[in-house]
This record gives structure tokens, C-alpha cells and sequence, in this order.
């Protein structure tokens, strides 16, 4: 009796063990399949933004043509162009009359203005999807104009 009941006890622990690790091997495997999924989605947002990215130069050649041509065609073809970028959570960059911000905003000239960094105008309109900067928006940022007193103090340091 005394060697049947150790058997069982015995049989019992291991019994324990292996649920222990069938549990432990399925939360793993609950969580690869987790990561796998969150990477896949990962990888097809990096897609859509490098093909976004080649596609941007084209909007704005279709822009520049547009700003010249005034043609209702060409017109209906760059909002169908833009519908189809929102639609894929493309958003343009707001900038004119905003504070400058480096991380959506490239600097590329400076002009005197009332307000200091402050985005004056648009060179090259910027992109990006929810967060992401696709393309900073190129801009002109107004700096203050030093007044006549400033200046004096300035030559004299």
C-alpha cells in the first residue's frame, strides 16, 4: 500500500509539472502570436509611409502644374490624390502662423517679422501619418528686428 500510494503521489507531481508547463508553453505562444501580429501591422504602417514618401514629390509636381495650368481635370486628379492619402491617415502639416516646431518644421530662411519664430510661410508643404513626421514642412520663420537701441548695445559689447 505504502508503494502504491508513493506511485500515485509521484504521478501527481508529475502530472502537476507537465500542466505547469503546457500552461506556461501556451501563454507563450499566446504571446508570440501577440508580437508576431503587432510587428506584421508594424512593418505594413512602415510600408504605406515609404510608398507615401515616393509618392509626395508627384502631389506636389501636380500642385506646381495645377498653380499654373488652373485646369478643372488636373484639379479633380489632385483631390482625388489627397482623398486617397487621408484615407490612409496621411495628414498635412499645419504651419502658417504657427510657432516654429523642429520636429515638424524645417527652417530654411529667416525674414523680420512682429513675432519671433513664427512660421511666415510654406516653402514645401510637410506630411505625416498620426504622429509620424513623413516630411517636415519647409518653411520661412520670422525672427524680431532688433530695435535701434539693441543694436547700439550690441556694437558697444
Amino acid at each position: 500500500m505504502p508503494k502504491k500510494k508513493h506511485d500515485l503521489i509521484k504521478k501527481d507531481q508529475k502530472h502537476q509539472e507537465l500542466e505547469e508547463r503546457l500552461k506556461r508553453t501556451m501563454a507563450d505562444y499566446q504571446n508570440l502570436e501577440r508580437r508576431i501580429e503587432e510587428e506584421r501591422k508594424l512593418l505594413s504602417k512602415l510600408s504605406a509611409m515609404l510608398l507615401v514618401e515616393k509618392l509626395l514629390p508627384v502631389l506636389d509636381n501636380l500642385e506646381n502644374a495645377q498653380s499654373h495650368l488652373k485646369d478643372q481635370g488636373l484639379e479633380m486628379v489632385i483631390r482625388q490624390f489627397k482623398e486617397i492619402l487621408n484615407q490612409e491617415g496621411v495628414e498635412e502639416i499645419e504651419a502658417i502662423g504657427q510657432q516654429f516646431d523642429p520636429n515638424q518644421h524645417e527652417a530654411v530662411e529667416a525674414q523680420a517679422g512682429e513675432n519671433e519664430n513664427t512660421v511666415a510661410r510654406v516653402v514645401a508643404k510637410g506630411y505625416k501619418i498620426e504622429d509620424k513626421v513623413i516630411r517636415p514642412a519647409k518653411v520661412v520663420v520670422t525672427k524680431k528686428a532688433a530695435t535701434q537701441d539693441q543694436k547700439q548695445e550690441e556694437t558697444y559689447v
